[in-house]
């Protein structure tokens, strides 16, 4: 089931604010946050309008955490962070979903939770072209 009011449902301009959309995976899709502060920041969102993991069967569930697991490897590839945080909250947004956040030591936000979003670094359209396409290169 799809929400039509929904940016992961639609994969439309509703995501334009916080994100843009990269590609689908077997059971979710793949969005990069825009606020970049920590370089490859994406969001894996369940293709099913659900609220929590424990709404989905456990098949579905298993293919969703493989697409998350998929998707942290690749950023592991692209970008060679020190560890990837994950978070899960959608308090508002009502609809399954990762953040998976690359960390670096020595840079913003080592050895704490990362900020839902900071507002400190956006890039260029042809940026955000190059993290994308190193993504996509290591999916």
């Amino acid at each position: 089931m799809k929400d039509e009011h929904c940016g992961y449902c639609m994969k439309n301009e509703l995501l334009d604010p916080f994100g843009i959309y990269i590609c689908d995976l077997p059971a979710s899709i793949l969005v990069l946050f825009k606020e970049q502060s920590h370089p490859g920041r994406c969001i894996v969102a369940s293709k099913q309008h659900v609220s929590e993991v424990a709404d989905m069967t456990d098949e579905e569930a298993a293919a969703f955490i493989c697409d998350v697991k998929h998707v942290a490897a690749a950023l592991r590839k692209a970008f060679n962070p020190n560890k990837i945080n994950y978070g899960s909250y959608g308090d508002t947004a009502g609809h399954c979903h990762f953040h998976l956040v690359p960390k670096y030591k020595d840079e913003f936000e080592w050895g704490g939770t990362f900020a839902m979003n900071p507002q400190q670094k956006f890039l260029t359209p042809e940026e955000y072209d190059e993290v994308i396409a190193k993504i996509k290169a290591a999916l």
